[in-house]
């Protein structure tokens, strides 16, 4: 069965209403092998009717801070942080070791990528145990959305190692926001196995693992505040996360460490410690 057709069916299983007995104990089941911390779901486990409402589940107010100071991008997302570093001037990320890919065919758009060249990215890795959705990084305006149609292969470690250019391939769903003090930033929701669907609620979006491409410019663009919501995956995938701010520095994290929502990732330099 091809990495699409996977997808396709595990989304119909994922929304299933299935008894409800049924459907607890194989939660359960999910949350032991994945060490789900219930703790933090807003919802008891036997308020969801299906897999897809508990993947795509809210938390409890509150249990995610979200850093308030001036001159910071939080993380988007619960993640294992895969990479954070700068932007060459040739505009091209490393995927591994000799291995990369360019911006431009990242973001679907040449222009676009030119705007991020020198400034800094991040991409954060959203294992199937983790909060499945994704949030505003900086205070500002969402100007733009774009819908990149592509395949769904896995984004796991060993995908990353042998699918050349993995993110380029992929679907996914770039979002562009004016961030109040660090300027340009990009949110790029990236599909996988699995991830049948991504939503973005503000522009009325819910990919199908197909469709033509799609570019929308907000007039007038959308307010925002660093920690509302912007989008979900189903089950996990990746988030690639770039600001143009030549200025921005580590905010003590490094790569391979564990981030949540609102954790600051950079701060501009000379900001508040």
């Amino acid at each position: 069965m091809s990495f699409p057709a996977l997808s396709r069916v595990m989304a119909r299983l994922a929304d299933a209403r299935l008894p409800g007995p049924v459907l607890r104990v194989l939660l359960r089941a999910y949350v032991r092998a994945y060490r789900v911390d219930l703790s933090e779901a807003a919802e008891p486990l036997g308020a969801y009717p299906t897999f897809n409402a508990f993947f795509t589940r809210r938390l409890r107010d509150g249990v995610r801070p979200v850093a308030t100071q001036a001159g910071l991008v939080v993380s988007p997302s619960d993640s294992r942080l895969q990479s954070l570093g700068r932007v060459p001037p040739e505009a091209r990320l490393f995927q591994i070791k000799g291995r990369s890919y360019a911006l431009a065919a990242l973001l679907g758009d040449p222009s676009q990528a030119a705007v991020f060249a020198g400034g800094v990215h991040a991409t954060l890795y959203l294992s199937p145990s983790m909060y499945h959705r994704v949030h505003v990084p900086v205070d500002g305006h969402i100007t733009a959305w774009r819908y990149v149609p592509g395949r769904l292969y896995p984004v796991n470690a060993m995908a990353v190692r042998n699918v050349e250019g993995l993110f380029t391939v992929n679907e996914r769903v770039v979002v562009t926001i004016d961030g109040d003090d660090v300027g340009p930033v990009a949110v790029v929701l990236v599909g996988a196995t699995n991830v049948g669907r991504m939503t973005l609620p503000f522009a009325g979006l819910t990919t199908n693992a197909g469709g033509p491409p799609a570019a929308v410019r907000l007039e007038p663009p959308l307010r925002v505040r660093r920690g509302d919501e912007l989008g979900a995956f189903n089950l996990g995938s990746t988030v690639v996360l770039l600001a143009a701010d030549a200025s921005l520095q580590p905010a003590g994290v490094g790569e391979g460490d564990l981030v949540r929502v609102g954790q600051a990732l950079w701060r501009k330099a000379g900001g508040t410690p």
